[in-house]
């Protein structure tokens, strides 16, 4: 489980652990939060082909999926 602070989330690093389509590094380029300072949007980038997603932040704690930092 990766520990993640919300309010550092904005443009780090994180690597795949199952790569697909050769996207295996990504950045957070987007972050807003709503009133009460939750996180409402989260927004990913591939590194490789500049692929941007939507994505769930709660998802980055699962380190069978992530790994903070790219390796």
């Amino acid at each position: 489980m990766n520990q993640i602070n919300p309010r550092k989330l904005l443009y780090s690093k994180w690597t795949a652990v199952a790569p697909a389509k050769k996207e295996k590094h990504f950045l957070i380029t987007e972050l807003e939060f709503d009133e009460s300072g939750k996180v409402s949007h989260c927004l990913i980038e591939a590194v490789l082909t500049r692929r941007e997603a939507s994505i769930d932040w709660q998802n980055l704690k699962d380190s069978s999926h992530w790994h903070s930092g790219w390796k």
